[in-house]
């Protein structure tokens, strides 16, 4: 403990010194301490919840008005039916505390237009539009500030459904945009309202610049750091000059990324704004994980929950925040404050942080009673699980250590054992640092975005499933590399399948963006009898460091949906 909190005074120093230089580096000195937040995605769309006069909307919630088309003057009705009465700030700001979170973030105005506080630029906003005449962005704020809970808004910069010139809505407004029309007389005024109302903002989360120019994102990010020079700006701003990296949604990588600082936005379920059939709940124990996994690779997590239009997160979502809290009670020096790994990940039973003189090991997937652990070429003075300050068995020789490990975990979501270094910074044999990516890359199915309403994680047989054929949200894998893979690559498939279920082509496919990919192999689906196998794909993959990301999918059929993928192996050619 005691050099936990010296290793917070210096720490506490650092960002003093960083602050006198530059108030956007002290702000990212203080955000990569934070580690984990809640985001919020709140809004009229709360009140259809994925349904527009009797049809389901497959998709994200937040986006019905563009999915089924509503004209603008039918979607306004719905600000006359909202009255958030049970809204509750001081229930949703501890709700983040008690999960762990460290800040907050909420939709100011999402695509649909529509502001969630009193907007004097715009009347087409909750004070003045619906009969709940209050502005809860006052009272989250408060609430916040009294819980130490740093506090930040999401703010839709170019696509604006209910303006003729924002972008996204052709339905009302199929003619040409004229986007400095919108950007002045709407986005700047209304930054600018959310920046001098609200007290300190810890970011402004802008969102899918599209048709802003270099010049309208520069003049936007001069008013946020004249107004808050402190207040952070994520990458969505556009044309490079956010302060820090937005991955995309649900998009982990693949790999330490040390570059730059970077957060992870993800769901609690299938969609960010409320919708009332998606039940799809992630476990607890997926979650506490991924909040490791993304930790142990430099970044920030960003978990979002959907209030319905009455003010209420659904009681699913407390009860799986409020777990993950537990866990960080007992947990949370391995996460607030730590840094990334010093080794390259070779698969999925581990995930490493760090703080000087130590290392935390996150079993994230129980090894069992005996666990060898390679790369550490620093000793390791004594060693012992964090939850329980219980000591544990080890040997190290040169740079192996070998754990004697209880058969079950210690803690049933991530057990962390604590290892104290003799170096203040772990040395690493050349051949595991996390800058040096081997050869051999696995693609876990664990790693992947999940992308569709179907698909499905199952942690047992550590593969995903349910690859149902639909037009739009397709079932498939997504595996950000974030420039960490170069070269050709030969592809095996781990996998198992149904003899009855065969016969499914399926795609791996290297994309640019969100777009068809611009490079693919394919092959078929044979049975395994059930039981997983490694086959190799015929073709070479190649992938260079400007690709977004690599998927896997079924493209004509879904006959093999059920198959059950638990990884992509990747082999750089001439290896």
């Amino acid at each position: 403990m005691r050099r936990f909190c010296l290793w917070l005074a210096l720490a506490a120093v650092s960002v003093v010194k960083a602050g006198a230089q530059d108030p956007t580096a002290a702000a990212l000195a203080r955000f990569d301490e934070m580690k984990f937040g809640m985001f919020i995605h709140w809004g009229l769309y709360a009140i259809p919840a994925g349904e527009w006069k009797g049809q389901y909307y497959r998709g994200i919630g937040e986006w019905i008005m563009h999915h089924a088309r509503i004209p603008v003057r039918e979607y306004e009705e719905l600000a006359r039916q909202f009255n958030p009465v049970k809204f509750d700030a001081d229930q949703w700001a501890q709700l983040a505390r008690d999960a762990g979170m460290r800040y907050l973030v909420i939709t100011a105005k999402h695509h649909d237009g529509f502001a969630m506080y009193g907007s004097k630029a715009s009347s087409y906003n909750i004070v003045d539009a619906t009969p709940y005449k209050r502005d809860p962005m006052k009272d989250l704020s408060a609430a916040c500030a009294r819980r130490g809970l740093a506090f930040g808004f999401y703010y839709s910069q170019d696509q604006d459904w209910h303006e003729p010139h924002g972008r996204g809505n052709t339905w009302d407004f199929p003619g040409e945009r004229k986007p400095e029309i919108y950007f002045r007389g709407k986005v700047l005024p209304q930054v600018r309202e959310l920046l001098t109302g609200y007290g300190p903002l810890a970011l402004i989360w802008f969102d899918t610049p599209g048709m802003l120019s270099v010049a309208q994102v520069k003049e936007l990010r001069n008013l946020v750091k004249t107004l808050q020079p402190s207040c952070l700006i994520n990458s969505r701003i556009g044309h490079g000059m956010g302060d820090y990296l937005q991955t995309s949604d649900n998009a982990i990588p693949i790999q330490v990324l040390a570059k730059q600082k970077w957060e992870v936005p993800a769901t609690l379920n299938n969609t960010w704004g409320y919708k009332k059939r998606d039940q799809n709940w992630k476990d607890p124990a997926d979650l506490i994980a991924k909040l490791a996994d993304i930790v142990s690779k430099g970044g920030n997590y960003l978990l979002n929950v959907g209030p319905t239009a009455e003010g209420v997160i659904p009681e699913a979502s407390q009860r799986i925040l409020r777990t993950i809290g537990k866990w960080l009670e007992a947990n949370g020096e391995a996460i607030y404050g730590a840094g990334h790994s010093p080794f390259y990940l070779p698969d999925i039973t581990w995930r490493c942080t760090t703080k000087p003189g130590r290392l935390y090991l996150h079993l994230i997937n129980w090894p069992g009673p005996n666990f060898r652990f390679e790369g550490l070429e620093s000793k390791v003075n004594r060693a012992w699980f964090l939850a329980t300050r219980k000591p544990v068995s080890f040997q190290q020789k040169g740079s192996v250590l070998d754990f004697r490990l209880p058969p079950r975990p210690v803690d049933p979501y991530n057990t962390v054992i604590v290892l104290e270094i003799a170096d203040e910074a772990p040395r690493v044999a050349p051949d595991r640092r996390y800058d040096r990516i081997p050869a051999q890359v696995d693609l876990w199915a664990w790693t992947a975005r999940l992308r569709g309403e179907e698909i499905r994680y199952d942690r047992a047989s550590l593969s995903a499933t349910n690859f149902h054929k639909a037009e739009t949200e397709r079932n498939e894998l997504w595996w950000y590399p974030y420039g960490s893979l170069e070269g050709e690559y030969r592809v095996e498939l781990t996998y198992a399948c149904s003899d009855a279920a065969a016969g499914s082509v399926f795609r791996i496919g290297v994309h640019r963006g969100n777009q068809p990919p611009h490079h693919e192999v394919r092959g078929r689906i044979e049975g395994t009898g059930g039981k997983f196998v490694t086959r190799p794909v015929d073709g070479v993959l190649r992938i260079s460091p400007d690709d977004l990301f690599i998927s896997f999918s079924l493209p004509e059929g879904d006959a093999s949906a059920s198959l059950q993928l638990r990884k992509l192996t990747l082999i750089r050619k001439g290896s």
